[in-house]
Parts: C-alpha cells; sequence; structure tokens
C-alpha cells in the first residue's frame, strides 16, 4: 500500500505537469464559437482519452522500459530532465507560448471536431511531461493495490482538469495575465523540486543505493 506521502507526491506532480489554469486559456481559443455544451462535450472526450493514456503508461510502461532494456533508475535521471525542462518552461514563460503554438497547427490540421483528441488529449493534456511523470511513480509502485492507486491519483488529476476546462471561461478572467504568470511560475517551481527529486532517486537506483520514492 502506498505512502500517504507517495499519493501526495504522485497527485501533485501530475497536477503540476498537466497544468489546468495554463490549459484553460488554449481550450477557449481551441473551443471558439462552439455552445457550452459543446465545449463540455469536448472536455469530457479529451480527459477520458487522456486518462486511458496516462493509465496504461501507469500499468504497462515499466514492461515497455524492461523490453527496451532501459533500467528504471536511468529513466528516472531522463524523465526528471524532462521535467525540470517543463519547470524551466514554466518559470520563464515559454511553455505556454508553446502550447499555443502546438493548438494553432492542430485547428489547421485536423479542424475543430477532432480537437478533443489532438489537441487536447495528446499532446497538451497528456503530453511527454505527464507520461514521463507516470512512468516514474508507476516505477515506485510495484504492488497491483499501489497501482490501483495510482490510478485513482490519475482520475482524481483528470477530473480537476476536466472541471478547469468546464469553468475555463470563469478561470481565465479570474486569475487574469497577472495572476496566470504567478501561478504558472510557483507550480513551475514545485516542478523543479520534484524533477530533482526524481532525478537524485535515479543516480541512488544506478548505484544500487535505494531511493526515496
Amino acid at each position: 500500500m502506498a505512502s500517504a506521502d507517495q499519493l501526495i507526491n504522485a497527485f501533485t506532480t501530475l497536477l503540476v505537469t498537466i497544468d489546468p489554469p495554463g490549459l484553460a486559456p488554449i481550450f477557449l481559443g481551441l473551443t471558439a464559437g462552439m455552445s457550452r455544451s459543446q465545449r463540455k462535450h469536448v472536455a469530457l472526450r479529451g480527459s477520458i482519452i487522456a486518462f486511458i493514456i496516462l493509465a496504461v503508461f501507469a500499468l504497462f510502461g515499466a514492461s515497455v522500459l524492461s523490453v527496451l532494456g532501459i533500467s528504471l533508475g536511468a529513466f528516472r535521471i531522463a524523465g526528471g530532465l524532462l521535467l525540470f525542462w517543463i519547470a524551466f518552461e514554466m518559470v520563464f514563460e515559454k511553455r505556454q507560448d508553446r502550447k499555443e503554438k502546438t493548438s494553432n497547427a492542430a485547428i489547421t490540421v485536423d479542424h475543430i471536431h477532432n480537437i478533443s483528441v489532438f489537441p487536447l488529449a495528446i499532446p497538451l493534456i497528456s503530453g511527454p511531461g505527464a507520461i514521463s511523470a507516470t512512468i516514474l511513480i508507476a516505477g515506485s509502485m510495484q504492488g497491483s493495490f499501489e497501482r490501483a492507486q495510482l490510478i485513482i491519483v490519475i482520475a482524481a488529476s483528470l477530473l480537476l482538469m476536466f472541471l478547469a476546462l468546464l469553468i475555463a471561461d470563469r478561470l481565465d478572467r479570474f486569475l487574469g495575465v497577472t495572476g496566470r504568470a504567478i501561478l504558472t511560475r510557483l507550480l513551475g517551481v514545485i516542478l523543479a523540486a520534484l524533477a530533482t527529486q526524481f532525478v537524485v532517486d535515479g543516480v541512488k537506483a544506478t548505484m544500487n543505493i535505494s531511493p526515496a520514492l
């Protein structure tokens, strides 16, 4: 059974990586001209698809790494560095620009009826950072019951993501440009600390020292 600290750490890592406040204004741009019910449908479908993707990686990600001959310690280091880069982008406002470019390109190519799959589910919600974080967290939860707890944590994170998308217009107005910038930077610093812990644990694992997670 996973400890409360492990579950809180997992929930925080996933929530910060998914970044609901950062996605809210982009979601509004993607669904411009849609009715409230249409936006709800897009948000629900995108969240469900993202949950399935992350759940699959939570259950089978370690097995895929094993087949490829990649140790969990090595993936912890690589994943931690990737998450640290995402945190760097959040602190210095690079990630939002990249997400907006991704969303704009997707509207042009796939048209609006496909946005719940691409780019909303992939890569805006379940992007490389969220997938890496999921595999890293799953590596510290080996038992069947612990994996079930992780699935619940993923579901809770994406439920909050869905709720944030439902109130995206109000959330965007409430935060404003300044509030969004402050919150994104704060979450970026938290993610940087979590990413550093992943790297430290990865180094310990490669040196045959029991990791903290």
